[in-house]
């Protein structure tokens, strides 16, 4: 190993405790008290489609439809620059079909000439309930997933600081959506769990490289020397991976359109908040959990079965 980059990364693990406890208490302040803004994926609302023969101005139509009461549109192109996709929140005291119309009326306003509806869809509150139900079930489901790997691969108490730098991920990410009141929709939910993957993926690489280093090192390293070494020897790794999926996700966020725009965002901070959690949390609290040598040496095979005919 080269001594003459070695970085204390857990030097600093009191520390990073400290920021990372903040951060997790003020989302879980910001869910009590603001909650999360809903898209209409688990409100309801309404979709509306409607077909130009002029590429439309998105902006322009945006700025309408808020001066006319409709501060929720979300508005993208659907298929070419022609066609525009319209979801609004449920507007109460107004039927469908009158609803219907006067987007219509508005959207038309905003645009050299007029449109038409090529398709109306209704998302009832029941259908995003169900979704809300289910999207919780798929976040959870796949933490039982990862729980039960991690277990049957790795030391107790590097399977809880896995587990605990996981959930860490998750519930900061989210808390960005609570506490900056960013619409939290389907997009950003498929990222949540896409970010449970990643993060753990990480997690496992480090896991993997303090194992292999601590039955290659000398008998005199503490295990604080040993995980510190593993650290450092996955950090060119680490930092390759991380930059390529950042750069990638920051052209999504800038060039994408609204339509992934929350789901760049979420995958933004949630790769920099499981490369932090990878070295500080997860290898952290193994070793505040008491991770030892020996606890990652291989178990010694009984001799006396060795000599068995």
């Amino acid at each position: 190993m080269n001594s003459t980059r070695q970085l204390d990364f857990l030097g600093k693990r009191k520390l990073a405790f400290f920021f990372s406890g903040t951060l997790f208490l003020i989302s879980l302040i910001s869910f009590a008290v603001k909650g999360l803004e809903l898209g209409i994926d688990f409100t309801g609302g309404s979709v509306y489609e409607l077909h130009y023969n002029q590429s439309v101005d998105l902006d322009k139509m945006r700025s309408t439809l808020e001066q006319q009461g409709f501060s929720d549109a979300n508005l993208q192109h659907f298929g070419s620059s022609e066609d525009v996709l319209i979801r609004l929140k449920p507007v109460e005291n107004i039927d469908q079909k009158e609803l219907t119309e006067k987007v219509l009326t508005v959207s038309n306003s905003s645009q050299p000439q007029a449109g038409e509806v090529r398709r109306v869809e209704f998302v009832g509150p029941q259908v995003g309930e169900d979704l809300i139900d289910d999207g919780g079930l798929a976040v959870f489901l796949s933490f039982i997933g990862v729980m039960i790997y991690v277990s049957m691969r790795f030391e107790w108490k590097l399977s809880v600081g896995a587990i605990a730098a996981l959930l860490h991920d998750t519930i900061i990410t989210i808390g960005f959506f609570s506490v900056f009141g960013w619409e939290f929709d389907m997009t950003v939910l498929s990222a949540i769990l896409a970010l449970i993957g990643y993060s753990i993926n990480d997690t496992i690489v480090v896991y993997d490289r303090i194992r292999e280093t601590t039955r290659v090192s000398r008998v005199k390293e503490t295990i604080h020397e040993i995980v510190n070494n593993a650290l450092n020897d996955t950090l060119s790794r680490t930092i390759l991976t991380s930059l390529t999926v950042f750069l990638t996700l920051v052209a999504l966020a800038t060039l994408g359109g609204k339509t992934i725009h929350g789901f760049a965002i979420a995958m933004l901070i949630g790769v920099i908040k499981g490369t932090y959690s990878s070295i500080y949390i997860a290898s952290s609290l193994a070793l505040t959990f008491g991770l030892t040598r020996e606890d990652l040496m291989p178990a010694e095979k009984d001799a006396t079965v060795d000599e068995l005919p």
